[in-house]
């Protein structure tokens, strides 16, 4: 930078030859007293070492010369002013730079004026004199006058002895803020040490060199197009003007910087800046999140993790976070599906053999036909042995049959790892808009981390697990807003997640209109406080699920949720054998201070659905307590249903069966268990049926009677107070669901008999 040339700045004062008129004898100020016609002053025209020069006798304690001229000073300019002396006769003086610092308006500035002192030493010896004067405080400046002056009156002076004849050449005033230009801007171009940036020879050593040189200053990547043929790590900040193409397996690490701005910049897109930060994300050590700078990105199809990174596993923790993934349109989102003749056979219930057709079948495909329950995926495939692994058993399938493989298309699709545990992606909206679905995991790994985030009308799915790389997944305070949400409910197919393994944590999350919140298949799940709802605007309206437990020992614990216009159904589908042999049954779920609400649905809607799909299985561990289930515009007859379309439950196994507490709006008919009964004989009997059938849940049977106590006096045939104790004969009548009371006489009177529909231990 050089502001005589960038601006134009006058900063040369005109030689001696001109006029000694110019110079001042005092400060330089307008209106002081000039050299011209001094008897100590005069201009030789010709002398050996100089052209042209002011022969000036020493007369005064400080014999000043200034340029009467302003010479301009500004903030970040740096004047070097240079004086080339010599001493011809007399007393040998010392000679120093010197100054008059003034406003705009011609007022001083109290800054330093002169610069160091030189002392002439001999006669004839010609000694250059200099000081650079600028507004900053830095190592070389010898006059620091910050951004108060405005111009200079600039000179020197001469002091010590007096008598001595001195000759001055021409005063040199230069710009010599390059000189600080380093320092000043703290950046250092690649195409200073080599970089040609045509876009087709190889830069990487000229980048390399500049980076090696920046220590710790910026690396400038100025306008061109630079080709960079192998990995390239920056170890300072860098800046692109320019943009670089690098083959694709070729990784571009900005160790200071890491950032899709800067990403996006280096590769003058965000999409491949997008898809390089994230690749480079996966082997850097100095840092674990990539930040996407709250920009968007369009992708035009799926980004496959695995394929761009070129890893199969990975367990340190990584973040992607702080930005926007659009889906724009494109035929990339477009589903592929594939018919296919395979076997199944419970011996091996994760397979599939004898697959025709199975080189063109996708890993992380669907799988749909008869006997196949939701959410079961291709998890891998041996086209040699003709066979594919499921995610999960087929419950209904055995034989021969044509089965359906569907493969959605993902934002990031991570099913290329075998294994990817501790990966986090949060603050990223997923805006699918009904073209792609969101995020596919790996087949196995722990704790993947969806958090903050939202999922914006995802086509088909908004995360899916094809194995158990969901193990310890975790889903916190997301949104999931589907693309169905004008369809009926019962014609939606689109699901927000699914999982296989267990311990998944959902928590805070809210759930709007699809036709499943979540298809859980593991064990020992955590769904606390999310708000899910998956009502429409029909009268009377069909619901779907809203979450699914497709295990019968499910370990799992819904609480505080606000689930709404859909149900809980608890089920077997991945089960190859799906009737009871010795397993857990039903058990492990406890659903705890949620709130149900439905609106506007037929009296047959049920808040809780247990669909066993083959018999002989039984509650073994339920608990329902302090939930609030309320029906508006339409009351329902139950909260609860056995679904027998496949199978009923043998209820005369029941045990440990909870459902207490729970506060009934809108709902014909309560349910409880224990269950507390008054019964009223009024008139005199040995044996006093009592009838629960109405409110145990599910319809169980009256297995358990807890206690009998007479409220008021038991009377005979004869009116007369009798103190009796009856027993009890339970699973009494058709359903088994009454209790017979065995008096030893007849009596009548009131009772308060407390019964279950299991046995409690």
């Amino acid at each position: 930078m050089n502001k005589a040339i960038t601006d134009g700045l006058v900063l040369m004062p005109p030689p001696f030859s001109a006029a000694l008129g110019q110079w001042s004898r005092e400060d330089g100020t307008p209106g002081s007293a000039s050299y011209a016609g001094q008897p100590n002053a005069a201009f030789v025209p010709s002398d050996q070492d100089f052209s042209g020069c002011l022969e000036l006798q020493k007369l005064e304690s400080v014999q000043r010369l200034r340029y009467k001229g302003e010479t301009p000073i500004e903030p970040g300019l740096y004047l070097r002013v240079t004086a080339r002396v010599k001493a011809v006769a007399g007393n040998l003086p010392n000679v120093r730079i010197a100054a008059y610092a003034a406003r705009a308006n011609g007022s001083a500035v109290s800054v330093p004026l002169t610069g160091p002192a030189i002392p002439l030493t001999s006669y004839g010896e010609v000694v250059t004199v200099q000081a650079i004067v600028g507004s900053g405080n830095r190592q070389g400046v010898d006059m620091v006058w910050g951004v108060e002056p405005a111009y200079g009156h600039f000179g020197l002076d001469l002091t010590g002895p007096s008598g001595g004849v001195v000759r001055i050449d021409d005063l040199v005033i230069e710009d010599v803020t390059d000189v600080f230009h380093r320092k000043m801007l703290d950046m250092v171009d690649v195409r200073d040490y080599g970089a040609i940036g045509n876009g087709s020879t190889d830069d990487s050593a000229a980048f390399a060199a500049a980076d090696n040189a920046a220590q710790g200053r910026t690396v400038l990547v100025s306008t061109g197009s630079y080709r960079i043929a192998s990995n390239l790590t920056f170890d300072n900040a860098v800046r692109f003007e320019g943009t670089l193409t690098m083959p694709a397996g070729a990784r571009l690490t900005c160790t200071r910087n890491y950032d899709l701005n800067t990403y996006a910049a280096a590769f003058g897109s965000e999409l491949e800046g997008f898809r390089r930060g994230l690749q480079t994300l996966f082997y850097f050590t100095d840092h674990v999140v990539f930040d996407l700078s709250g920009r968007k990105v369009d992708l035009t199809g799926p980004i496959n993790v695995a394929q761009l990174t070129g890893l199969t596993s990975m367990s340190s923790r990584r973040v992607l976070t702080n930005g926007l993934l659009n889906a724009a349109s494109s035929s990339n989102w477009d589903s592929d599906t594939v018919t296919s003749v395979a076997t199944y056979s419970t011996n091996t219930p994760d397979k599939l053999t004898n697959v025709g057709n199975v080189a063109n079948i996708p890993i992380g495909a669907r799988v749909s036909g008869t006997g196949v329950g939701r959410e079961v995926y291709v998890k891998e495939k041996n086209i040699g042995a003709g066979t594919v692994t499921l995610s999960l058993p087929l419950w209904g399938a055995a034989g021969t049959r044509t089965y359906t493989f569907e493969r959605f298309k993902y934002m990031l699709d991570f099913s290329g790892f075998d294994n990817l545990a501790r990966f986090e992606i949060t603050d990223i909206d997923f805006n699918c808009a009904g073209r792609s679905s969101g995020i596919l995991l790996a087949t196995s790994g722990l704790t993947f981390r969806v958090a903050d985030c939202v999922f914006t009308g995802p086509k088909d799915r908004g995360i899916t697990s094809i194995g158990s790389g969901c193990q310890g997944m975790i889903v916190d305070q997301c949104q999931f807003l589907s693309n169905e949400q004008p369809m009926p409910a019962q014609n939606r197919r689109s699901i927000a997640l699914n999982s296989n393994a267990n311990d998944l944590k959902l928590r805070d999350n809210r759930i709007v209109r699809f036709a499943h919140f979540a298809v859980l298949g593991g064990g020992g799940n955590l769904v606390i406080g999310n708000h899910f709802f998956q009502g429409d605007d029909e009268t009377d309206g069909l619901r779907q699920a809203g979450i699914v437990f497709t295990n019968t020992n499910c370990r799992s614990i819904l609480s505080d949720n606000y689930i709404d216009n859909c149900w809980i159904e608890w089920s077997n589908e991945h089960d190859p054998e799906p009737g009871f042999d010795s397993e857990f049954s039903f058990g492990g779920l406890s659903l705890t201070s949620n709130t149900f609400m439905c609106t506007n649905t037929a009296p047959s809607f049920r808040w809780i659905v247990v669909r066993p799909r083959g018999p002989g299985h039984f509650f073994n561990g339920l608990s329902v307590t302090g939930n609030v289930f309320r029906a508006v515009n339409g009351a329902v007859d139950r909260v609860e249903k056995l679904d027998t379309t496949q199978a009923t439950l043998d209820h005369a196994r029941a045990r440990n069966v909870v459902f207490t507490g729970n506060v009934f709006h809108g709902v014909s008919q309560s349910c409880v268990n224990p269950l507390t009964l008054q019964h009223d004989q009024n008139s005199p009997a040995a044996t006093w049926t009592v009838d629960g059938a109405d409110y145990l849940p599910f319809r169980g049977e009256a297995l358990t009677v807890v206690s009998v106590m007479p409220e008021g006096p038991l009377r005979d045939n004869g009116n007369a107070i009798t103190f009796a104790a009856p027993y009890a004969e339970v699973r009494q009548g058709n359903d088994a669901d009454r209790i017979a009371l065995k008096w030893p006489e007849p009596l009548k009177g009131r009772v308060q008999v407390t019964l279950r529909c299991d046995r409690p231990t």
